[in-house]
């Protein structure tokens, strides 16, 4: 739902932040860093009322995916630029796709801080910052030798991948993983490398064509113009081309009037009429940010997206146990651990040999279900030996933090993505919820993946790790998750969101109670692993499921 068109006015003008980082550096433009330039910038200050802000000048020459770092600090809070809330309900669809802002306007206006201003604002815990400056196309030979004499448009709409930023923003609305290119604007060409992002509460798009294509603009929940006085826009242009890459005067005017200020007279001001809110000025109209962040905490929807543990508890009741689940043996010898560690007199020395053993019995159960065929190795002695292999390209596990800790040296070979340092990857909020903190970016989508979590009782931080292997291309059939104890109500919320997922444990216990504590279970696992006080009000359920 768009707020209605409107231009809002309300502050003096104020002076223009040295950290407004417009679109980068236009490849192939000349550099002359010449004693006289920079005198030439010491004068176009001047022209522009003093900088208050003790931001540092931008300087870079690769394209920076403006979600990093992760953390955003603030005077406040700390707001988290990369990773995902939890996207998913009982069923394990989509609940909610992310809110989707807009920032379009002319090269210099101020849109990276007016966005850097809506992302303080809004108090969400979780905002990704998009950049076309990511998206030029790369060049071929004869357009970099134009780029080389100044002679290439990097302000027309030809020069973006339009194709590559629409499949990116609608991945990310949907709280996928998406790859975002890196560009280096000295050699017009994507880097190796690319940038893992997942999508978040609320995603922020900003370029100078971010209104420029249709199919774009129907991805955009709100479309914010800002529009900045072109005298403004060049006197920055000019200062930060001659101060902080070295370029002439007379170059930097050269480009600005044979591309950027034609580009912008023909393509981004007629978008601003396409624009939901306008905001002259930038970052000194406080009333239009305030205008803003008011009309997106209107869609309470956006905010609040939490998987429903009371749905959890009470979707899947008197159901037979699903056929994916499979349970160790029960043993006397099995039997017997589990009364160790489930009394609650037992040392912690205890509780951490018998649960570490009972977990390595229970990796070695999981592998009997990976696909092997038959091959012949050769023997010490020089003798055929038929037997069996591993079938798959390469398994990789998935730890929760404590998890870690049980992995048996077995399974040393198996490609470990190391956790956090800290015991809660996946921590709950108020209410209570998964929250995705770390991702290591890796392929895994033709592995067999091991997802092993300590205990499961609603299944809410199993599903949401579950669905974050889906999002990075792993087939369902071709995950595994582990946990030594879950509830009857994880196995069944699991089992009915994703029924190809294979789900292996030693103990299914029937009960979870108000506190969603299984019943009997074994307490709090990470307390009596870690020796740490029991947290009263907190749940059985590690909710922890590291994609690190």
């Amino acid at each position: 739902m768009a707020a209605p068109a409107s231009s809002v006015s309300a502050a003096p003008l104020p002076p223009p932040p040295t950290a407004d980082r417009d679109p980068p550096d236009r490849p192939g433009e000349k550099s002359d860093p010449a004693c006289e330039d920079r005198s030439n910038a010491e004068s176009l200050d001047r022209l522009l009322p003093p900088v208050g802000t003790g931001h540092s000048p931008r300087k870079r020459t690769t394209s920076q995916c403006k979600s990093e770092p992760p953390l955003l600090r603030t005077s406040k809070r700390t707001i988290y630029t990369a990773g995902r809330p939890p996207w998913y309900n009982e069923h394990g669809t989509q609940s909610k796709e992310a809110f989707v802002i807009g920032l379009g306007g002319g090269s210099a206006s101020g849109k990276t801080t007016v966005a850097r201003m809506i992302i303080e604002a809004l108090d969400v815990p979780w905002v990704v910052l998009l950049s076309m400056d990511s998206f030029y196309k790369v060049l071929t030979r004869q357009q970099q030798e134009q780029a080389a004499h100044n002679n290439f448009n990097f302000d027309h709409p030809d020069a973006f991948d339009f194709d590559l930023i629409i499949s990116t923003l609608k991945k990310l609305k949907q709280g996928k993983s998406v790859k975002v290119p890196i560009y280096d604007f000295t050699t017009h060409s994507r880097k190796k490398d690319w940038k893992m992002l997942y999508g978040a509460n609320v995603i922020i798009f900003e370029g100078i064509m971010a209104f420029a294509d249709k199919t774009l603009l129907e991805l955009l929940d709100m479309k914010i113009f800002v529009d900045t006085d072109s005298d403004i826009r060049l006197v920055r242009r000019l200062r930060r081309d001659i101060s902080e890459r070295g370029r002439d005067i007379e170059g930097v005017i050269k480009q600005y009037n044979k591309f950027v200020k034609p580009a912008f007279d023909q393509y981004i001001q007629p978008t601003m009429r396409l624009a939901d809110i306008v905001v002259p000025r930038g970052r000194g109209n406080t009333v239009a940010i305030d205008l803003i962040v008011q009309h997106v905490h209107s869609q309470e929807e956006v905010m609040v997206i939490c998987v429903p543990r009371a749905a959890l508890a009470s979707a899947h009741q008197c159901h037979p146990l699903p056929q994916t689940l499979s349970v160790l043996k029960s043993t006397p010898q099995v039997r017997g651990m589990h009364t160790i560690i489930r009394d609650k007199e037992t040392s912690r020395d205890e509780f951490i040999f018998y649960s570490k053993r009972l977990m390595r019995l229970l990796i070695e159960h999981a592998l009997s279900f990976l696909p092997f065929q038959e091959c012949v190795v050769q023997t010490p002695q020089g003798q055929d030996y038929s037997g069996k292999c591993y079938a798959g390209k390469q398994i990789t596990s998935l730890p929760s933090s404590l998890a870690l800790h049980h992995r048996p040296p077995q399974i040393a070979s198996l490609y470990l993505i190391t956790s956090l340092p800290h015991h809660q990857a996946l921590t709950p909020w108020s209410p209570p919820r998964p929250q995705l903190h770390y991702l290591r970016p890796k392929d895994i989508s033709d592995d067999h993946v091991i997802l092993m979590d300590c205990t499961v009782s609603t299944g809410a931080a199993a599903m949401m790790a579950v669905r974050v292997l889906l999002d990075h291309e792993v087939p369902e059939d071709k995950i595994f998750l582990l946990s030594l104890l879950m509830a009857e109500m994880g196995v069944h919320s699991v089992a009915y969101a994703f029924p190809r997922v294979k789900i292996i444990t030693t103990a299914v216990d029937k009960r979870v109670n108000d506190l969603f504590r299984i019943i009997p279970g074994i307490g709090n696992f990470g307390d009596r692993y870690f020796g740490t006080d029991t947290v009263p009000d907190g749940s059985d359920e590690e909710e922890v499921a590291s994609t690190s």
